[in-house]
């Protein structure tokens, strides 16, 4: 899948609104971190500041990567408008049954497998607490887990 063309489905609306698309396949840790390097390469190349764009490159990358090790893949999706950048990231996993837990650094529930090709820190959620001016969490067990990212531009 090329990131920075078909499967990044692009889409413009109400004038210069933007949206952008990313699928997060499960497992894929060949192509973990390309909707957060397409997203950063879009930000760039609108002329937003590099400080807002390292914040949003950080959340996505946690959220994609969260997507892929614990919610058995799904999207991605960046909506650019009205002074705001919403990134959501949707899951087919199991839900998270404690977010207090889950919002505690070091906290992870990830694998041995997982945890030996460097990944499940108990980081993701917190940082992407840190770097977003506003963070939602939709979630329940065996729903999946929607968050929602806001930065303000």
């Amino acid at each position: 899948m090329d990131w920075g063309s078909a499967a990044a489905r692009r889409k413009t609306r109400k004038g210069s609104d933007v949206v952008r698309e990313y699928t997060v396949a499960r497992d894929d840790f060949e192509r973990a971190g390309a909707a957060s390097i397409s997203l950063k390469e879009l930000l760039q190349k609108l002329g937003l500041s590099p400080e807002l764009i390292r914040r949003v490159a950080i959340g996505t990358y946690e959220g994609e990567i969260n997507c892929l090790i614990h919610g058995g893949g799904g999207k991605v999706r960046a909506v650019i408008e009205g002074g705001k950048i919403q990134v959501i990231i949707s899951d087919h996993g199991p839900g998270i049954p404690d977010v207090k837990k889950a919002m505690q650094e070091g906290w992870s529930t990830a694998s041995a497998e997982i945890r030996a090709k460097g990944f499940g820190a108990g980081m993701g959620l917190p940082n992407m607490k840190k770097v977003s001016d506003k963070l939602e969490i939709d979630t329940a067990p065996g729903q999946g887990t929607t968050v929602t990212m806001t930065f303000n531009c």
